[in-house]
C-alpha cells in the first residue's frame, strides 16, 4: 500500500490549495480515505474523509464550508480542495487509508479516529501566511 500526497505549499490567508493523494498497491474503492493534519506541537487531527461505502463525505467542524474532499476512482486519487485558508490551517497534511466502521467513519473529528487508519502517506506541508 502506498499513498503519496502532493499539492502543498505557501499561500496567503484567504487563498486556496488543492491537495492530491495518489494511491497504489491496493484496491482503491475498498478503503475509506481520510485527510489528517498535524501542526507543530499539536496532535494529529482528522480533517475529512470519504467513505468507501457510498462516497459520503465528512468534515471536522473547523473546515466545514471551506474544504471539499473528492475522489477519482479511475485515477485512484483523492483530492482535498481547501478554500478560504486561514493561518491556523498551517500544518503537515497526511492522507490515510483504512476500513473504519460506519460509526467511526462519521467521527473524523474524534481524537482517536486516527487509529482506524492503517496506511499513511509521508505528508505535504501547507503554510498559510497572515
Amino acid at each position: 500500500v502506498q499513498l503519496v500526497e502532493s499539492g502543498g505549499g505557501l499561500v496567503q490567508a484567504g487563498g486556496s490549495l488543492r491537495l492530491s493523494c495518489a494511491a497504489s498497491g491496493f484496491t482503491f474503492d475498498r478503503y475509506t480515505i481520510a485527510w489528517f493534519r498535524q501542526a507543530p506541537g499539536k496532535e494529529r487531527e482528522g480533517v475529512s474523509c470519504i467513505s468507501k461505502r457510498d462516497g459520503t463525505t465528512y468534515y471536522t467542524d473547523s473546515v466545514k464550508g471551506r474544504f471539499t474532499i473528492s475522489r477519482d476512482t479511475a485515477k485512484s486519487t483523492v483530492y482535498l480542495q481547501m478554500n478560504s485558508l486561514k493561518p491556523e490551517d498551517t500544518a503537515v497534511y497526511y492522507c490515510a487509508a483504512g476500513d473504519p466502521s460506519a460509526i467511526w467513519t462519521a467521527k473524523i473529528g474524534d481524537p482517536n479516529v486516527l487509529y482506524e487508519y492503517d496506511s499513511w502517506g509521508q505528508g505535504t506541508q501547507v503554510t498559510v501566511s497572515s
